[in-house]
């Protein structure tokens, strides 16, 4: 019987191990990566509370799910720049990527010779790559994914004629069209995403989708716009006297000729259609979130993929004037930013400045691959978990010597001719009262400037002398 006994104990205990090892060798496993980017969504998301109408409820259960980062920048107002800055792991100012650039210029600017965008280097690293949609400013340099869904060129579908604007310069435009989710581009990319979850992956994945709404026109099917009542919907905040105290560049960075204007919006009726169309953009975005989401739920992937969110740059739907972005202030520079980590269980929100910038080599801390030494941003593992920063700041950069930091108490800007805005953030969150003119914090500014990058390299391609210059130049800005 004691012989019996025994032999069962042997028997079960080398199931153990052998359970035990299998379940080792599990999470032994590199995680894959699936990276969700947005364009020009600004920080109207459920969970961020910015507005109080945004329908959200699919970033909404991400952010529940992970870590959020209520107080996230990022590195240039402006498309192009942003991403180029966030795949490289290079600031604009060390790059000079300050303007809009082709996917395949950026292989041309000297700072990238020698540099992995975010998917190589998860590639030399054994990962198989994957991308659809708007990743760069376009889609992806060559090479830069192993496979490849391409973007739909434009941001259309576009009725015959604008409903509202036909400003040349701009795709500005605002309504309910098509008439189906399946006409959108967005709608494209995310069932794309989904078929490649559905999918037996050989090795790991890194896998990235670019959703291209609420970037303008504001179209978006009409079901999207039922959501809201127009008429209850919040406007946001405008002072027409915001701009007397701001230096004569801040004004001309910030003035956009070919956008609606916030006076013209509010006399013309506009601002509140303006409002509802962009919350309808950002319901359906999301709704596109949701499918990828579900998707990986419903894959063999869920539980061991990293998810992160995020947005390249925010959006100013009249607060400051007018409509749009490369300006320096929160409303331009404040994104979504979200990671789900795998076998972290404690949801969280993170309230210290953050830059988009730390979003290459966090990938790299949790999937557990080598440092990338070129790396200009921070691991935000010591965020995530649980150590505070009572010194974190964020900066963001809008042509050469033209940048804006922001810390837990400040923002400060300080443009190419010196001219300066401070604002302090504990009595004035929306910043509009600057106070950069008071003697009395001069050592404070002083000590601020410290934090901007000592690095200001030329403009790259397309070539500038000045932030002006380039938008005086540029017929678009996308």
């Amino acid at each position: 019987m004691y012989l019996k006994f025994k032999g069962f104990r042997l028997i079960v205990g080398m199931i153990s191990i052998l359970v035990s090892c299998q379940s080792s060798e599990k999470k032994m496993n590199p995680p894959n990566v699936l990276m969700i980017s947005i364009d020009d969504l600004n920080d109207w998301v459920g969970v961020l509370g910015a507005h109080p109408d945004a329908q959200t409820p699919n970033i909404d259960r991400l952010a529940k799910e992970g870590i959020l980062f209520t107080n996230a920048h990022c590195q240039a107002p402006i498309c192009g720049p942003s991403r180029a800055s966030l795949l490289s792991g290079l600031r604009p100012s060390t790059t000079g990527v300050y303007g809009q650039i082709s996917d395949e210029d950026l292989r041309a600017v000297p700072s990238f010779e020698n540099i992995d965008f975010l998917p190589e280097y998860f590639k030399k690293n054994g990962y198989k790559t994957l991308g659809v949609g708007k990743i760069f400013h376009g889609h992806a340099p060559k090479g830069v994914f192993q496979h490849s869904g391409g973007r739909i060129k434009g941001f259309g579908p576009k009725p015959t004629k604008p409903f509202k604007w036909n400003q040349k310069g701009t795709s500005t435009d605002w309504g309910a069209f098509p008439q189906h989710d399946s006409l959108m581009n967005d709608y494209s990319y995310a069932q794309w995403t989904k078929k490649e979850l559905q999918k037996k992956h050989d090795q790991p994945f890194f896998m990235a989708v670019g959703l291209i709404r609420p970037h303008v026109p504001w179209y978006a099917p009409k079901k999207w716009f039922d959501q809201y009542d127009v008429d209850k919907i919040a406007l946001p905040q405008y002072d027409p006297d915001d701009f007397n105290d701001l230096p004569e560049i801040a004004k001309r960075i910030a003035y956009k000729g070919m956008m609606p204007t916030t006076d013209w919006a509010i006399e013309s009726g506009e601002w509140r259609n303006i409002v509802h169309a962009y919350l309808a953009c950002i319901s359906f975005v999301d709704h596109q979130v949701g499918i990828v989401l579900d998707a990986l739920e419903n894959s063999e992937y869920h539980d061991n993929t990293i998810v992160v969110l995020w947005s390249d740059h925010g959006y100013e739907i009249g607060e400051k004037g007018s409509f749009g972005k490369h300006t320096l202030w929160s409303e331009s520079t404040k994104v979504p930013l979200i990671f789900k980590i795998p076998d972290f269980k404690s949801p969280k929100s993170i309230d210290q400045p953050v830059e988009l910038l730390d979003l290459y080599p966090t990938l790299l801390d949790y999937a557990k691959l080598p440092k990338n030494p070129l790396n200009e941003g921070k691991s935000l593992r010591s965020f995530i978990e649980g150590n505070a920063d009572d010194e974190a700041i964020a900066i963001t950069t809008y042509g050469k010597n033209n940048h804006s930091m922001i810390n837990q108490s400040y923002r400060y800007i300080r443009y190419e001719d010196g001219s300066e805005e401070l604002y302090d953030l504990s009595v004035d969150p929306d910043e509009k009262n600057n106070i950069a003119d008071r003697p009395d914090l001069n050592a404070l500014k002083q000590s601020l400037m410290l934090q901007f990058p000592e690095k200001n390299v030329p403009w790259a391609v397309p070539s500038f002398n000045t932030v002006n210059e380039y938008f005086k130049q540029t017929s678009t800005i996308k």
